[in-house]
Order: structure tokens, then sequence, then C-alpha cells
């Protein structure tokens, strides 16, 4: 999903990826207190204070990561929608198949799915708009692109460059 928004916004999007921080940066379990938390936090902090847009995406568990992104949350003064897709696990099961890498497959079994899965892991705060399995991709990242007023042309340019004090 996060892939089909960046798409068509273009430049001056950032995609923080939980699982880009945690296994490929960190390699670390996902887990409650883990670094990988603050390290997304930070991330998403630093590009929303470069003039980005920000996507945080990924399997957010709630007890691990509802602190921080409750505190993103309330610290961005700019637009914030946060979507959650519900995703019954027959379902996830089958998009799980339908991934073109055959050696994530080979990694990632339905024995970790099952441990994986949490049903409706959602805010305490009800923050978050719920997109149902019925809703095709194309027509998901239109809803976000809309909901979050990233609709329209891509952007072809980077955000401004930051500057130092010394105008550097």
């Amino acid at each position: 999903m996060a892939a089909g928004i960046r798409e068509r916004c273009g430049r001056g999007l950032a995609v923080v990826g939980q699982d880009n921080l945690r296994r490929v940066v960190l390699r670390e379990r996902d887990r409650a207190g883990g670094v990988n938390v603050g390290l997304i936090g930070v991330v998403a902090r630093y590009a929303l204070d470069a003039g980005y847009d920000v996507v945080v995406e990924g399997i957010l568990y709630a007890a691990h990561y509802g602190e921080m992104l409750q505190e993103l949350i309330g610290d961005h003064r700019g637009t914030t929608r946060c979507f959650y897709l519900d995703v019954p696990f027959e379902e996830t099961l089958l998009r799980h198949a339908s991934k073109g890498d055959p050696e994530y497959l080979a990694h990632v079994t339905e024995a970790h799915l099952r441990e994986w899965y949490v049903e409706r892991d959602l805010l305490p705060s009800g923050v978050e708009t719920v997109i149902g399995p019925d809703s095709p991709l194309a027509a998901t990242v239109d809803r976000i692109l809309r909901e979050t007023g990233l609709a329209g042309a891509p952007r072809d340019t980077d955000p401004p460059v930051r500057r130092g004090p010394s105008g550097q």
C-alpha cells in the first residue's frame, strides 16, 4: 500500500517502514521496548521537520508502538490520518502467498503468520480509519490520498533543503 502511495505522490513523501528499520537496519526482533520503536519516531519526525509528507507503515502492534504513535500524532501540527487494514487471517494467508519473493515466502511461514496475527489491534484513542478486506489496493490508495489531502498530480521536486544556522 505504501508503495502505491509513493508511486502516486512522487518526491517529497518519506515512507518510514517498520520492517526496514527493525529487520534491516537494526536486525531486531519485534518486541515491546525495542530500539526500533524510538527509531521509527525519530525518522518520522526528522522527515516531517525537513518538509516531507510521511507514511509510517508496517505491522505496528498497539502494545509495542501505540505510545510512540500517539505522541507522534499529538505533536504533529499538520494533517495526520491513521489507517488500519483489517484483513482476516485467511485473507492474510492468501495475500502472503501471492508475494513474488520465494526466499521471503520460505522464510516467513504460515506458522509465523499465525504467531504474529492480532485481530483488530487498534490504538485505544480510536484515531484509525478501518479499511476492510473488500477494498481493492487501487481503491485503498485512492482513499488514503483523498483523505490525507495528498491526491493530485505527482510532485517532481524535492522538499526545500534545510539550512543550518549560518545558512549553509
